[in-house]
């Protein structure tokens, strides 16, 4: 299982995905807090927060949907890898879109790996448990 210490920022609009993710992380026994924010714009607001108001433990891996309102995840990961700040996060996309041009763009940005969202439950969790196992061998900077 992911190092409790590793805060983890799920950028996903749609509440039934959320609820799955949480659902699946219990499921799986992932401890690590999950932030969540709706849209990139969102998100990008709370990777920026300072002080006491940071975000703690700091999200060193994001689980990013695509097709968001307000700023989508191909935007997201643009102003993303342009920070200076977090331009080293970790990305993983959890999204439904099987596009080429998605897929590649993502890739494009860096992301660490492109997950089509399982539809049921099961799927779901399963599709999670991997994702930590791959993880819990992984060293993030």
């Amino acid at each position: 299982m992911m190092d409790n210490t590793v805060g983890i920022l799920l950028v996903e609009d749609d509440e039934v995905d959320v609820m799955n993710v949480q659902r699946s992380f219990k499921r799986t026994h992932i401890n690590n807090p999950l932030y969540i924010a709706s849209d990139g714009i969102e998100a990008l607001e709370l990777l920026h927060l300072k002080g006491s108001e940071k975000l703690n433990p700091f999200p060193k891996l994001i689980l990013l949907d695509i097709n968001m309102p307000r700023m989508n995840g191909i935007e997201f990961l643009q102003e993303l890898r342009t920070d200076p700040e977090l331009k080293h996060l970790t990305v993983i996309m959890l999204t439904t879109s099987n596009e080429e041009r998605d897929i590649v763009a993502a890739y494009d940005f860096n992301v660490a790996g492109y997950i089509l969202k399982p539809v049921n439950i099961d799927d779901f969790i399963k599709a999670i448990s991997a994702m930590d196992m791959y993880w819990s061998l992984c060293q993030l900077p």
